[in-house]
Protein backbone atom coordinates (compact mmCIF):
# COMPACT_ATOMS: atom_id res chain seq x y z
CA UNK A 1 0.00 0.00 0.00
CA UNK A 2 2.48 2.46 0.95
CA UNK A 3 4.92 1.86 -2.17
CA UNK A 4 1.79 2.84 -4.64
CA UNK A 5 1.65 5.55 -2.98
CA UNK A 6 4.80 6.56 -3.10
CA UNK A 7 5.12 5.96 -6.40
CA UNK A 8 2.14 7.53 -7.16
CA UNK A 9 3.26 10.64 -5.10
CA UNK A 10 6.73 10.82 -7.08
CA UNK A 11 4.76 10.71 -10.33
CA UNK A 12 2.67 13.55 -9.07
CA UNK A 13 5.43 15.62 -8.39
CA UNK A 14 7.23 14.78 -10.98
CA UNK A 15 4.66 15.97 -13.20
CA UNK A 16 4.61 18.78 -11.69
CA UNK A 17 8.78 19.53 -12.00
CA UNK A 18 7.43 18.63 -15.87
CA UNK A 19 4.87 21.13 -15.72
CA UNK A 20 6.62 24.20 -14.63
CA UNK A 21 9.68 23.26 -16.67
CA UNK A 22 7.34 23.40 -19.72
CA UNK A 23 6.10 27.04 -18.53
CA UNK A 24 9.05 28.42 -18.15
CA UNK A 25 10.27 27.05 -21.81
CA UNK A 26 7.01 28.71 -23.42
CA UNK A 27 8.27 31.87 -21.31
CA UNK A 28 11.56 31.93 -22.74
CA UNK A 29 10.45 31.01 -26.20
CA UNK A 30 8.10 33.91 -26.02
CA UNK A 31 10.69 36.43 -24.63
CA UNK A 32 12.82 34.99 -27.45
CA UNK A 33 10.74 35.69 -30.02
CA UNK A 34 9.53 38.59 -28.39
CA UNK A 35 13.33 39.70 -28.35
CA UNK A 36 13.48 38.62 -32.22
CA UNK A 37 10.42 40.33 -33.37
CA UNK A 38 12.11 43.85 -31.73
CA UNK A 39 15.14 42.90 -33.34
CA UNK A 40 13.33 42.16 -36.83
CA UNK A 41 11.54 45.41 -37.02
CA UNK A 42 14.60 47.10 -35.80
CA UNK A 43 16.26 45.69 -38.54
CA UNK A 44 13.27 46.41 -40.96
CA UNK A 45 13.32 50.11 -39.80
CA UNK A 46 16.99 50.35 -39.88
CA UNK A 47 16.88 48.93 -43.54
CA UNK A 48 14.28 50.79 -44.55
CA UNK A 49 16.04 54.19 -43.68
CA UNK A 50 18.59 53.33 -45.36
CA UNK A 51 17.34 52.36 -48.29
CA UNK A 52 15.02 55.63 -48.38
CA UNK A 53 18.12 58.14 -48.20
CA UNK A 54 19.96 55.94 -51.09
CA UNK A 55 16.72 56.54 -52.97
CA UNK A 56 17.10 60.15 -51.91
CA UNK A 57 20.87 60.10 -52.80
CA UNK A 58 20.37 59.22 -56.07
CA UNK A 59 17.62 61.89 -57.30
CA UNK A 60 19.98 64.25 -55.80
CA UNK A 61 22.90 63.09 -57.57
CA UNK A 62 21.10 62.93 -60.87
CA UNK A 63 19.55 66.41 -60.20
CA UNK A 64 23.35 67.61 -59.92
CA UNK A 65 24.41 65.76 -63.19
CA UNK A 66 21.48 66.85 -65.19
CA UNK A 67 22.38 70.61 -63.80
CA UNK A 68 26.42 70.16 -64.95
CA UNK A 69 24.88 68.94 -68.16
CA UNK A 70 22.42 72.19 -68.60
CA UNK A 71 25.73 73.87 -67.73
CA UNK A 72 27.96 72.44 -70.18
CA UNK A 73 25.34 72.77 -72.81
CA UNK A 74 25.13 76.40 -72.20
CA UNK A 75 28.51 76.47 -72.15
CA UNK A 76 29.63 75.09 -75.34
CA UNK A 77 26.76 76.57 -77.28
CA UNK A 78 28.48 80.24 -76.08
CA UNK A 79 31.54 78.97 -77.17
CA UNK A 80 29.86 78.10 -80.73
CA UNK A 81 28.72 81.30 -81.14
CA UNK A 82 31.95 82.64 -80.25
CA UNK A 83 33.63 80.57 -82.51
CA UNK A 84 31.07 81.08 -85.55
CA UNK A 85 31.13 84.82 -84.92
CA UNK A 86 34.90 85.01 -84.92
CA UNK A 87 35.14 83.33 -88.50
CA UNK A 88 32.44 85.65 -90.12
CA UNK A 89 34.77 88.15 -88.58
CA UNK A 90 38.06 86.80 -90.15
CA UNK A 91 36.18 86.64 -93.34
CA UNK A 92 35.29 89.58 -93.57
CA UNK A 93 37.95 91.03 -92.96
CA UNK A 94 40.34 89.04 -95.33
CA UNK A 95 38.03 90.19 -98.23
CA UNK A 96 38.75 93.82 -96.93
CA UNK A 97 42.29 93.30 -95.83
CA UNK A 98 43.44 93.92 -99.51
CA UNK A 99 42.24 97.20 -100.20
CA UNK A 100 43.17 98.62 -96.60
CA UNK A 101 46.08 97.66 -96.74
CA UNK A 102 47.05 99.25 -99.89
CA UNK A 103 45.97 102.39 -98.33
CA UNK A 104 47.95 101.86 -95.34
CA UNK A 105 50.83 101.22 -97.38
CA UNK A 106 49.71 104.41 -99.65
CA UNK A 107 49.55 106.25 -96.34
CA UNK A 108 52.86 105.50 -94.38
CA UNK A 109 55.19 103.55 -97.24
CA UNK A 110 55.30 100.10 -95.80
CA UNK A 111 56.47 97.66 -97.72
CA UNK A 112 58.35 99.82 -100.22
CA UNK A 113 55.28 101.89 -101.02
CA UNK A 114 55.69 105.85 -102.10
CA UNK A 115 53.55 107.71 -99.43
CA UNK A 116 50.50 109.46 -101.22
CA UNK A 117 48.00 111.79 -100.56
CA UNK A 118 50.56 114.42 -99.22
CA UNK A 119 50.22 118.15 -98.13
CA UNK A 120 50.80 120.63 -100.83
CA UNK A 121 51.98 123.34 -98.18
CA UNK A 122 54.68 120.85 -97.21
CA UNK A 123 56.03 121.39 -100.85
CA UNK A 124 56.35 125.02 -100.59
CA UNK A 125 57.12 125.05 -97.05
CA UNK A 126 59.96 122.21 -96.71
CA UNK A 127 63.93 123.40 -97.61
CA UNK A 128 65.72 121.17 -99.33
CA UNK A 129 69.06 119.21 -97.72
CA UNK A 130 71.65 120.29 -100.04
CA UNK A 131 74.77 118.41 -98.31
CA UNK A 132 72.50 114.99 -98.84
CA UNK A 133 72.76 113.82 -102.41
CA UNK A 134 70.47 110.58 -103.50
CA UNK A 135 70.82 109.23 -106.38
CA UNK A 136 67.07 107.87 -107.71
CA UNK A 137 67.42 104.71 -110.33
CA UNK A 138 64.25 103.94 -112.21
CA UNK A 139 63.10 100.83 -113.45
CA UNK A 140 59.90 99.29 -115.53
CA UNK A 141 58.70 95.95 -115.59
CA UNK A 142 55.63 94.23 -117.71
CA UNK A 143 53.22 91.28 -116.71
CA UNK A 144 53.42 88.40 -118.72
CA UNK A 145 50.03 88.35 -120.55
CA UNK A 146 50.86 92.10 -120.90
CA UNK A 147 51.84 93.09 -124.35
CA UNK A 148 52.89 96.78 -124.10
CA UNK A 149 56.57 98.32 -124.59
CA UNK A 150 57.00 100.26 -120.89
CA UNK A 151 60.02 101.61 -120.12
CA UNK A 152 61.36 104.68 -118.49
CA UNK A 153 62.89 107.75 -120.31
CA UNK A 154 66.21 108.08 -117.90
CA UNK A 155 67.79 105.51 -116.26
CA UNK A 156 68.61 107.40 -112.78
CA UNK A 157 68.61 111.20 -111.51
CA UNK A 158 69.82 112.59 -108.39
CA UNK A 159 68.10 114.71 -106.16
CA UNK A 160 67.98 116.36 -102.59
CA UNK A 161 65.54 115.57 -99.46
CA UNK A 162 63.49 118.59 -100.16
CA UNK A 163 63.56 119.32 -103.81
CA UNK A 164 61.38 118.16 -106.27
CA UNK A 165 62.19 116.11 -109.03
CA UNK A 166 60.22 114.83 -112.28
CA UNK A 167 60.65 112.14 -114.31
CA UNK A 168 59.16 110.17 -117.16
CA UNK A 169 57.85 106.49 -118.54
CA UNK A 170 56.93 106.03 -122.01
CA UNK A 171 54.83 103.13 -123.11
CA UNK A 172 53.62 101.42 -126.16
CA UNK A 173 50.74 99.62 -127.01
CA UNK A 174 52.29 97.12 -129.93
CA UNK A 175 48.98 95.13 -130.87
CA UNK A 176 46.26 95.64 -133.28
CA UNK A 177 43.65 96.20 -130.57
CA UNK A 178 43.68 98.31 -127.88
CA UNK A 179 44.92 97.70 -124.60
CA UNK A 180 44.03 99.05 -121.40
CA UNK A 181 46.65 98.58 -118.70
CA UNK A 182 47.33 99.63 -114.98
CA UNK A 183 50.37 99.65 -113.10
CA UNK A 184 51.52 99.08 -109.16
CA UNK A 185 55.29 100.63 -107.97
CA UNK A 186 57.72 99.91 -105.17
CA UNK A 187 60.44 101.65 -104.00
CA UNK A 188 64.17 99.77 -102.43
CA UNK A 189 65.10 100.19 -100.04
CA UNK A 190 61.54 99.60 -98.03
CA UNK A 191 62.55 101.47 -95.08
CA UNK A 192 62.60 104.38 -97.45
CA UNK A 193 59.27 104.48 -99.23
CA UNK A 194 57.79 106.66 -96.32
CA UNK A 195 59.67 109.13 -96.95
CA UNK A 196 59.19 108.78 -101.13
CA UNK A 197 56.58 111.57 -101.87
CA UNK A 198 54.43 111.09 -105.21
CA UNK A 199 52.99 114.58 -106.11
CA UNK A 200 51.72 113.07 -109.99
CA UNK A 201 51.81 109.60 -111.03
CA UNK A 202 50.21 107.33 -113.36
CA UNK A 203 50.14 104.28 -111.10
CA UNK A 204 46.69 102.37 -110.06
CA UNK A 205 44.87 104.55 -113.02
CA UNK A 206 43.69 102.40 -116.04
CA UNK A 207 45.38 103.33 -119.18
CA UNK A 208 43.95 103.35 -122.90
CA UNK A 209 46.38 102.78 -125.55
CA UNK A 210 44.96 102.49 -129.04
CA UNK A 211 46.58 99.86 -131.83
CA UNK A 212 50.38 101.22 -131.91
CA UNK A 213 49.72 104.48 -130.03
CA UNK A 214 53.06 105.62 -127.62
CA UNK A 215 52.44 108.01 -124.57
CA UNK A 216 54.87 109.44 -121.87
CA UNK A 217 53.82 109.28 -118.40
CA UNK A 218 55.08 111.72 -115.95
CA UNK A 219 55.83 111.15 -112.22
CA UNK A 220 55.90 114.35 -109.73
CA UNK A 221 58.15 113.37 -106.86
CA UNK A 222 60.35 114.55 -103.72
CA UNK A 223 62.23 112.78 -101.27
CA UNK A 224 60.91 113.97 -97.21
CA UNK A 225 63.22 116.32 -95.60
CA UNK A 226 63.18 113.93 -92.63
CA UNK A 227 64.88 111.07 -94.78
CA UNK A 228 68.43 112.98 -93.65
CA UNK A 229 67.29 112.53 -89.72
CA UNK A 230 66.10 108.65 -89.48
CA UNK A 231 69.28 106.87 -88.56
CA UNK A 232 68.38 104.18 -91.07
CA UNK A 233 68.74 106.02 -93.77
CA UNK A 234 72.57 107.09 -92.58
CA UNK A 235 73.75 104.91 -95.44
CA UNK A 236 71.14 104.73 -97.86
CA UNK A 237 72.29 106.66 -101.08
CA UNK A 238 70.53 105.40 -103.41
CA UNK A 239 66.94 104.73 -104.25
CA UNK A 240 64.86 101.98 -106.82
CA UNK A 241 61.43 103.57 -108.17
CA UNK A 242 59.98 100.59 -109.68
CA UNK A 243 56.57 100.05 -111.82
CA UNK A 244 54.86 97.19 -113.28
CA UNK A 245 52.49 97.32 -115.83
CA UNK A 246 49.39 94.84 -115.54
CA UNK A 247 46.57 94.22 -118.37
CA UNK A 248 43.13 95.78 -116.85
CA UNK A 249 41.47 92.84 -117.04
CA UNK A 250 37.51 92.43 -115.01
CA UNK A 251 38.04 89.85 -112.28
CA UNK A 252 41.99 90.76 -111.94
CA UNK A 253 43.48 91.81 -109.16
CA UNK A 254 46.05 93.40 -108.63
CA UNK A 255 49.01 92.49 -106.21
CA UNK A 256 50.05 94.59 -103.10
CA UNK A 257 52.70 97.04 -104.28
CA UNK A 258 55.95 95.88 -102.43
CA UNK A 259 54.86 92.34 -101.82
CA UNK A 260 53.87 91.26 -105.68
Amino acid sequence: MLVPFFSRGCSAKHYVQLVLSSTRLCIDCCNIRGLATSSGQFFLRRTSQQFLNQTRGTKTNRRKQQSQEDDWKKRNKTILTYIAAAGVGMIGMSYAAVPLYRLYCQATGLGGTAVAGHDTEQVETMKPVRDRVIKVTFNADTHASMQWNFRPQQSEIFVVPGETALAFYRARNPTDKPVIGISTYNVVPFEAGQYFNKIQCFCFEEQRLNPHEEVDMPVFFYIDPEFDEDPRMARVDTIILSYTFFEAKEGQRLPIPGYS
